[in-house]
This record gives C-alpha cells, sequence and structure tokens, in this order.
C-alpha cells in the first residue's frame, strides 16, 4: 500500500510517503508557524523524490489534531484537496496516538505511555495508552498535575508537552522519541487501520473551541 501523509497538527510539518514498511521519501521541520507556507512544497518534494504521481496513492493520511488550530485546518484543507484531486480515500490520525506510536517498544515495555500534547493553555491534552498502544483513555485537556489520573505504576512521557507532566508523575521517563508527530509514523498507522477497517474519518478533533477575540464596538 502507497500511502502519503501529512502533518502540521502541532509544533512541526511534515510529509511522508510510505510504501509497505518502508519511507520512501520524508520532509520534516520543527516550526510553531509557517505550516502553511511549508506543508505543500513539502508534498510536491517527496513526490518528487519518490518519482511517484498522485495516482499511484492507494490512501492519504493526515493528523486531525488535537493540536493547534491553525495547523489542524491547515493539514486537513491540503489532504481533502489532495485526496479528492487524486479520488483517493482519506483517513484521519490523532496526534497522541502519533507521538505514542513513535516510542521505542523497549522504553514502552512494562510502561504506561503517556502522551502529553502542548496547547498553549494551562492544561496540556493528555491521553495515556498501555505498553501495546491500547487506548487507556480519550484525549484530554487536563492541569498537568491531573496527569497522575490517568496513569499508575511505571510511565514513559512522550510530546511537546512532557515537561510540564513529568514533575507531577515521580515514576516517569521521558521518551526519546521525537516530541511531534512524524508523518512516516502518521503513515504506517493509517496503513494498520485502513487494512483493519478501523481507520478514524479525516474530520478535527479540536476537544475545545479557538481563542478569538471579539471585534471592538
Amino acid at each position: 500500500m502507497l500511502v502519503l501523509a501529512l502533518d502540521s497538527a502541532a509544533s512541526a510539518c511534515s510529509a511522508a510517503l510510505w510504501r509497505d514498511g518502508a519511507v520512501l521519501a520524508r520532509r520534516f521541520a520543527a516550526m510553531s508557524r509557517g505550516q502553511s507556507e511549508a506543508l505543500v512544497p513539502m508534498v510536491a518534494a517527496v513526490m518528487d523524490e519518490a518519482g511517484r504521481g498522485f495516482a499511484d496513492l492507494d490512501l492519504l493520511a493526515v493528523t486531525v489534531g488535537p493540536g493547534a488550530f491553525t495547523g489542524i485546518r491547515i493539514g486537513l484543507a491540503t489532504a481533502r484537496a489532495l485526496a479528492l484531486a487524486a479520488g483517493k480515500p482519506l483517513a484521519g490520525i490523532t496526534v497522541p496516538e502519533a507521538v505514542a506510536a513513535a516510542v521505542a517498544e523497549t522504553e514502552r515495555r512494562g510502561r504506561t505511555v503517556l502522551a502529553a500534547i502542548e496547547s498553549r493553555r494551562e492544561e496540556p491534552w493528555l491521553q495515556a495508552f498501555d505498553s501495546d498502544l491500547r487506548p487507556l483513555s480519550a484525549p484530554l485537556a487536563l492541569p498537568p498535575e491531573a496527569a497522575a489520573t490517568l496513569v499508575g505504576g511505571p510511565v514513559v512521557v512522550v510530546g511537546d508537552a512532557a515537561a510540564r507532566v513529568l514533575p507531577h508523575l515521580p515514576d516517569a521517563v521521558a521518551a526519546t522519541a521525537p516530541p511531534c508527530p512524524d508523518a512516516a509514523v502518521v503513515a504506517a498507522l493509517a496503513a494498520a487501520r485502513w487494512a483493519a477497517g478501523t481507520a478514524l474519518a479525516p474530520e478535527p478533533l479540536y476537544l475545545r473551541a479557538a481563542d478569538v477575540t471579539p471585534p471592538r464596538a
């Protein structure tokens, strides 16, 4: 299965072309802003590097959140447009499951995996998984000191809000995995979900409303 995956939902931007367990091409850059300018050139670069056209794809995948509101919208709009133009299916992957899936098996063994995603508010987004990456909770907006309510025993924490959570979990270690989603991981997850018939719809997962400043009278 040939999968093109995109991510711009958190504090990075990436695109990857993946086929049957192998990454054919990948672009990744950490950034808190600028995804709208970076994502489409990344897509063009990976397609060109791999020598593939959009007609060759079997599936597209995109992160759906929770994360940065603007980044989620950019990724979804781009992925939807590409999927529509190519006539290909599109699958959604959440940000917590993408960062959790990047944690090495040796680090997960015997531990709960806690994905901690930056919200730029007081409460980061948290989701717990068992050592086999099965969800133990839904993604939730919780203060860092409440992280212990989601986990018990040894924990490995991953994500760009891990530093905010770790001081409140005495039996926790920081994962060595990247703190933001990697489109190559997103592609692998989407392929497995699609094959199993459990793929998520490509709909935004915001969890709460965006910050909006009302216009002055």
